[in-house]
């Protein structure tokens, strides 16, 4: 029986886990490894931390998904792939035997300038960290008020510092958030775009710096590179994020950022019979940004492509798409929209975020 493994249990593989029955009644077997029972929706990890979400409600149970279908789930994550041998290692030292694999393994947050030893920080990657820093915030403003600080000039710092805002007012306690942007605040949107987030931030109370940039990350306290010191309860990195070392560990061909590098049909530059999708992919015919939207784009690519190689069948090409509709959670309730040089901020912005996200994860979610 040819054998599919899935690496990872996120965006780009929801419709090959819920096509599993297809696959196996076309005579494949399938096996999907993730870090958790439960794979957490990035796009609404900000609305948690603000109180909008529990847990619950931005979440998919993957392996009550994958074993329902009659695949087989195993909670580890991949140390290396052997392609010459078709072997992918677990960190508890399993291997596992594939004919096609796919890797769906997400991104991280670099963590160069944080101490190792450092406490009460939180990288806004993995997506529980988000429900941590909230359990902290309520926990600190028990006892007093709360500084927060939030490290990054991008759209995830952007959220995290309204959601956190929100966050600390629902506790009633007194404090600040401030958001340490450097000189990128978000530099790859247009002019309209980043003057709402400016409004946005201040109708949050949200402390906005520009300028310096965060060079050191301690408990307690962070350092800019022109010296000064800034002192903080709580700290959220979002410095961009990064895939996975796996591929580079595996001796696999790898883009600038360390991707899996992938052709037009999402297919390993070098090697037949691995694929991938979503953040951990470098896209070799364009740079592709990390965002969600394209990791749900390459869904029905993926799903083709992969039970195409077991079959021995043609390949699709993906095509990323045009322009997509962009929207940014900043907090209480209120999001900014922005799409073909149509843009506003508001509660609407959020509401139609807020169903487009849901629509989706129900899609997923047991009914």
């Amino acid at each position: 029986m040819p054998s599919l493994l899935l690496l990872g249990a996120g965006h780009a593989h929801m419709t090959v886990m819920e096509a599993i029955p297809r696959l196996i009644e076309r005579g494949h077997s399938v096996t999907v490894v993730g870090p958790g029972e439960r794979h957490y929706y990035s796009g609404m990890g900000p609305g948690m931390l603000g109180g909008h979400y529990s847990p619950e409600d931005i979440s998919f149970p993957v392996r009550q998904m994958v074993t329902q279908r009659g695949g087989t789930f195993i909670t580890a994550r991949a140390t290396r792939i052997d392609p010459q041998r078709k072997r992918v290692v677990l960190d508890s030292g399993q291997e596992l035997a594939y004919d096609v694999c796919s890797c769906n393994t997400g991104s991280h947050v670099p963590s160069s300038i944080v101490d190792g030893d450092a406490t009460d920080v939180f990288p806004v990657k993995p997506i529980e960290n988000l429900l941590a820093g909230r359990e902290s915030i309520r926990r600190r403003a028990s006892r007093g008020p709360v500084r927060i600080a939030v490290v990054g000039g991008g759209p995830a710092a952007l959220e995290v510092a309204g959601n956190a805002a929100a966050a600390l007012t629902q506790t009633g306690a007194q404090g600040n958030v401030a958001m340490y942007a450097g000189s990128s605040f978000l530099r790859r949107f247009p002019a309209r775009v980043r003057e709402l987030a400016r409004k946005e931030l201040q109708k949050a109370r949200v402390k906005l710096h520009e300028g310096a940039y965060a060079s050191a990350v301690h408990t307690g306290e962070v350092v800019l590179d022109n010296g000064e010191r800034y002192e903080a309860d709580i700290i959220f990195t979002a410095l961009g994020v990064v895939p996975s070392p796996l591929f580079a560990a595996s001796g696999l061909p790898v883009g600038k950022d360390g991707g899996l590098a992938v052709d037009a049909h999402l297919r390993c530059t070098e090697y037949d019979d691995i694929f991938g999708g979503g953040d951990c992919i470098w896209f070799t015919p364009q740079p592709l940004a990390k965002v969600g939207v394209y990791a749900v784009r390459q869904n029905p690519v993926l799903l083709h492509n992969l039970a195409a190689r077991l079959e021995g069948r043609p390949l699709l090409t993906f095509s990323p798409g045009g322009e997509y509709l962009l929207i940014f959670n900043t907090g209480s309730g209120r999001g900014i929209l922005h799409k073909a040089g149509f843009t506003f901020a508001g509660r609407l912005a959020f509401m139609v975020k807020d169903w487009i996200d849901r629509r989706f994860i129900r899609r997923f979610q047991p009914h």
